[in-house]
Formats: C-alpha cells, structure tokens, sequence
C-alpha cells in the first residue's frame, strides 16, 4: 500500500506522535528541516559515497542511477510513516449500533524494515477490538499498520505503537494486536534460519484480564 496524501491527517497524526511519547513507545527520531527533495539529495549523495567505498563503478549504466532510486525509495516508499502529517484519516462513527463483540481484521499484509540493520520485516497483523462508543471503519485498520509499518522499526515496538493508537482513536482500552513476522536480518545473515518466525502481541482491557476474551482473539487469528 503506498502513501495516499488525499487520504493524510496531519492533526491526527501529531495528537497521535504526542500520545505514543507520553507512553514511551514512539520511534526514536530527531526533528530535521530538510524537505523531501532535500533529504532525496543527500541520502543520494551519501548513498554514491557508500557504493563507491564498496569499489562499485557507478559510470556503468546499470549503478549510475541506483543511489538516486534507493533515496526516493527511502523517502517516498518505506520510511514515509515517520512523519506525522502522513497519518491516515481514521473515520469513526458513534456505536449506535451497541455492537458490543469482537471485530477482528485479519491477515494485514505488513512490510516493514528492521532498524538494526534496514533489512525487511515481511508478515501479517491481526487486530481485534470490542467497540465501546466508536466504531472503526475496517480499512483504516489496515492503513494504521501500514503507518507504522512504514519506517524503521523493531517488531514489538510496531505492536505497541498500532494497540495505543487504536485505543486512543477508539477510546477503549479493548484492543488486541497481534504480529507474525519474518526477519530477514535473522534469515539472510548472521544465523542465516529460513524456517523462522517471530510472534509479538499487545493485548490491553478485556483481552488482557478475561482469559475467555483472550482466547477468543487467539483461536480466531489460528483459525
């Protein structure tokens, strides 16, 4: 899923930032004047230093454009999620209904990028939650794991950032995250394992303290 700025909301996404600071699970970053075509030319420029340390020819026309397509790709593709004002709009509508059971959407495609080593994270989400007052439109839920997915990150950072943000949107403490990852840190270098994967949840109010409510999360997503 790609970024969609029609589809940004930029107070959203600063109320958003603020909250996940005050709970201690935002991403480490730094504030930065540059713009995007800024930051494009110099990871461009630092990328061309990089390759050519690495003894790359980059007069040969297959590397020549290759440090300015790695620097859009950081800028415009994988990292878009850090900053705030790409925060998607998340519509909500009062609980008229009194719906009062679980909603879970499942199988969110996830690629994301692993920050020891900017290598990709390729998985699934599953996430549930029990509506109180507000109900979520489904594919925002998508869109909010595509946000966080879309920077570097550590995967239990990554749960922790979707739970709150829900919560806080939701403004219910009823939600349940749940990601199923392959790194390709851990498959293409180091221990080099194929077979692996890594499990993280983030379960909070109910799913956390009723063990029917967490079973019930946990037997749909296996299901």
């Amino acid at each position: 899923m790609s970024l969609q700025p029609s589809k940004t909301d930029p107070k959203l996404g600063y109320e958003i930032e603020a909250h996940l600071r005050s709970m201690g699970v935002h991403t480490p970053t730094i504030s930065t004047d540059l713009d995007e075509t800024a930051k494009i030319s110099k990871i461009q420029s630092l990328f061309t230093d990089i390759m050519e340390t690495l003894g790359m020819d980059l007069s040969d026309d297959s590397l020549t454009e290759t440090p300015k397509r790695v620097a859009k790709m950081f800028v415009n593709e994988l990292f878009w999620g850090l900053k705030p004002e790409n925060f998607p709009k998340c519509t909500v509508i009062d609980n008229k209904m009194s719906y009062d059971e679980m909603v879970i959407e499942k199988n969110v495609t996830m690629m994301s990028s692993c920050e020891h080593h900017i290598l990709p994270i390729d998985g699934v989400a599953h996430v549930a939650y029990i509506p109180k007052n507000k109900v979520l439109g489904l594919s925002k839920i998508n869109r909010v794991v595509e946000y966080f997915a879309r920077r570097p990150q550590v995967q239990e950072r990554l749960a922790e950032q979707i739970y709150h943000t829900l919560a806080y949107i939701l403004e219910t403490d009823d939600v349940a995250v749940a990601i199923e990852g392959v790194h390709y840190c851990v498959r293409t270098r180091g221990v080099e394992d194929y077979n692996s994967k890594t499990t993280t949840l983030k379960l909070g109010g109910c799913f956390r303290t009723e063990p029917e409510a967490r079973a019930e999360f946990l037997s749909a997503i296996r299901s």
